[in-house]
């Protein structure tokens, strides 16, 4: 970890918008996906949300570029899970949908907590998504096409959700709350302790935010090995006498 290194990650959580996100619904091409992470990282978002395809939720790193790194993504069995779990958090939906009551995406307050519901590839928004949400966005299309592609249109949103949130000043201070930039100055500094961790459902182990580093990387390692070592063995298991007396 270098101090430049570490001075970047500090500056991208620091301007990062835990109340700003995207929620894909049905989006099912692994190139759309990833490139709409690649827009929620590069506009300051901190999460994406997404409605399970039917084919399952798989990121394309390369489209990527490795932003999947640097955004949490949460997946929802259904949309009405989705938008219950945001508007538990306070969020104000916006539906990319053509309708009788969309309005120009620039009209839209994107400086308030909101999240911008996209559609997949065929279908759009579903009905259901549509009707829960609080506003339907569009972006005037002056061609001959009726709309663009879906990761074209959340980038296009989310320039149009910094530019205002810029302009309010939510960029110019640390917002995310405290536990969750603890969290993620660890999953950023130390990406290889993560995994190890995570597989092995391991709790994290304390870094020092000055430099990124463990604080005892060798004790921790010598009391992860002490704990493996003592944990129980399907070989230690006592057989079960199934023989009648």
């Amino acid at each position: 970890m270098t101090p430049e290194r570490l001075t970047r990650i500090k500056q991208t959580l620091n301007t990062r918008q835990p109340d700003l996100s995207v929620l894909t619904d049905q989006v099912h091409k692994p190139r759309n996906l990833s490139a709409i992470i690649r827009s929620c990282d590069a506009f300051g978002l901190a999460n994406m949300h997404v409605v399970w395809p039917r084919e399952g939720f798989r990121a394309f790193r390369k489209t990527a570029g490795g932003s999947y790194n640097w955004i949490t993504t949460h997946t929802h069995p259904t949309m009405d899970e989705a938008v219950s779990t945001l508007k538990g958090q306070g969020h104000k939906l916006y539906a990319a949908q053509l309708s009788d009551r969309a309005i120009d995406y620039r009209e839209a307050d994107f400086t308030v907590p909101c999240t911008v519901i996209l559609g997949n590839e065929v279908d759009g928004v579903s009905d259901k998504a549509a009707e829960q949400a609080d506003e339907h966005i569009v972006i005037p299309m002056m061609g001959m096409v009726e709309s663009l592609n879906v990761s074209s249109a959340c980038a296009i949103i989310l320039s149009e959700a910094q530019r205002q949130r810029k302009l309010a000043g939510l960029f110019d201070h640390r917002r995310l709350p405290d536990d969750e930039y603890n969290r993620l100055l660890f999953c950023w500094c130390q990406p290889v302790v993560k995994r190890y961790c995570d597989d092995r459902n391991l709790p994290y182990p304390p870094i020092d935010p000055e430099t990124g580093e463990l604080v005892d990387g060798v004790g921790w390692m010598q009391e992860v090995r002490k704990l493996r070592a003592n944990r129980p063995r399907w070989t230690d298991k006592v057989p079960v006498d199934t023989n009648e007396s």
